[in-house]
């Protein structure tokens, strides 16, 4: 096996493909990525076992083969080196040869035929979507994801083809995050729980132009793209009613200045129980009071002027799960729907979202102060 390339093509690849690798791992082989080359196209495998990321580039091949190498210590033989610099890859004796200008690397290999691969086939529902979409519905849900919860089906994110309808949903159990699609999409009902590992790896790919290939199964997702195959094992539960959470008949709406609730949310959060980040919203006709305490009896108080004309009503939340979705909303005003203090609030832009657009919503649990 023998290829050349510049640096320059090969880093970007080789950078994504070894994310997937697991630095600790129990098995040898899985800390490697596997080389193949056919011609003048050169893949690049990681996998963890739960995720499989492809990658694919042109080369100068001189001898076909394949062949796995210690993953991280290529990057970062990569990354060391000059831009512009010009890599030539050989396989001898067991062993792989990295040259580069003056610089001669040579690194362990294990066998190919070792190296774990996720089945071929993994079903046969797919759709054709826009990077873009993709990537901003991952981005506008994936931080309600539950982290290691010994609710297993909450660690990810359940992924709803119902009614020509793609939505992507995310809670855990404190807050709920929902963006549906704008594309309507003509393929059979079909709903999986792609893990939050998944998931996250899947944003980092899809930052391209083009369009992504999504393919799902009873047991994996693919993701296919001109540059890599993305394959991820799915979560084997059921994800919970969502719809049953979202708040059915608010009758108290609350619109304001996305910049301004950002700012104020932050500075009061300084003065916030470090546990239990509680603050309380007062509201009045025409004004939001928030407030924060802490155990040292400190506090922290803001006033804002916003559209408001329903009966005084005082609600608490966890300041963080508030900032993250004004965090990844976009537009310039929101609006908050309440009932009243005991129940969660529903939370979206102030502005009806452009066709083209995804559209989000939020539900976010109160709390007792």
């Amino acid at each position: 096996m023998k290829f050349s390339v510049s640096k320059d093509e090969l880093i970007k690849p080789l950078n994504l493909v070894a994310g997937v690798v697991e630095r600790r791992q129990t098995l040898p082989i899985l800390s490697n990525v596997l080389l193949s080359l056919d011609g003048q196209n050169l893949s690049l495998t990681g996998t963890d076992l739960e995720v499989e990321l492809v990658g694919r580039l042109g080369v100068t091949g001189a001898a076909d083969g394949d062949i796995t190498v210690p993953a991280r210590k290529l990057v970062d033989i990569c990354k060391s080196l000059p831009d512009g610099a010009d890599i030539e890859f050989s396989v001898e004796d067991g062993r792989a040869l990295v040259k580069a200008g003056r610089s001669r690397f040579t690194l362990s290999t294990l066998p190919a035929s070792e190296f774990p691969t996720v089945e071929a086939d993994v079903g046969d529902i797919e759709l054709s979507l826009s990077q873009a979409l993709v990537r901003s519905m991952i981005e506008r849900t994936a931080f309600a994801m539950a982290q290691q919860d010994v609710r297993y089906y909450l660690n990810g994110m359940y992924v709803e083809l119902a009614s020509g309808r793609l939505r992507f949903v995310a809670t855990d159990g404190h807050r709920l995050a929902l963006c549906t699609g704008p594309d309507q999409v003509e393929v059979a009902d079909t709903a999986v729980i792609v893990p939050r590992k998944g998931i996250l790896e899947l944003a980092r790919l899809l930052d391209g132009e083009g369009s992504v290939s999504l393919v799902m199964g009873s047991n994996h997702v693919r993701a296919v793209t001109e540059q890599f195959t993305f394959t991820s094992k799915l979560v084997d539960g059921k994800f919970p009613d969502y719809e049953r959470v979202l708040p059915k008949s608010p009758d108290k709406s609350v619109s304001g200045n996305r910049l301004e609730l950002k700012q104020a949310f932050t500075r009061t959060a300084i003065l916030s129980n470090e546990k239990y980040r509680g603050v309380r919203l007062s509201l009045t006709p025409g004004s939001l009071e928030i407030t924060a305490n802490n155990p040292e009896q400190e506090q922290a108080e803001e006033s804002l002027a916003v559209g408001y004309s329903g009966d005084v009503l005082e609600v608490g939340f966890n300041v963080s799960y508030l900032l993250d979705v004004l965090g990844v909303l976009s537009g310039e005003s929101i609006r908050m729907s309440l009932s009243d203090s005991a129940n969660s609030a529903l939370i979206e832009e102030g502005e009806s979202a452009s066709a083209e657009s995804a559209e989000a919503l939020y539900v976010v649990m109160p709390m007792r102060l």
